[in-house]
């Protein structure tokens, strides 16, 4: 299973899990929901403690992916397939644009 801490201007925000299944898993961090229920990260996920599942890569997290020769790029450097979103989303969204970034879990690593 692979998976990231999200985080919103630099606050941990919650945990996005790939499951062994090959669906996908949010879950807003319970302090972050306590403090910043106005501060959702996009308006299809509204803070709450219990998890968004779906079976592709919730949208907003695919938006953040880089596209076009910026992909072709960042595929070929860390030989990474064009459909592996998550492992695309892994490797290339620490430092976005925006204010949320993707920091990746280490697999022995605890939550």
């Amino acid at each position: 299973m692979r998976q990231a801490n999200i985080k919103y201007n630099n606050i941990q925000t919650g945990i996005l899990k790939e499951l062994d299944t090959g669906e996908y898993e949010f879950t807003y961090d319970e302090r972050y929901a306590e403090n910043y229920a106005g501060l959702f990260i996009t308006f299809q996920m509204p803070v709450r403690t219990s998890p968004y599942r779906s079976k592709r890569l919730f949208p907003f997290f695919d938006g953040l992916i880089p596209e076009g020769w910026l992909l072709t790029i960042a595929a070929e450097r860390w030989r990474i397939s064009k459909n592996d979103r998550m492992g695309l989303l892994l490797a290339c969204c620490q430092n976005t644009i925006g204010a949320v970034s993707v920091h990746p879990i280490k697999e022995n690593q605890d939550d």
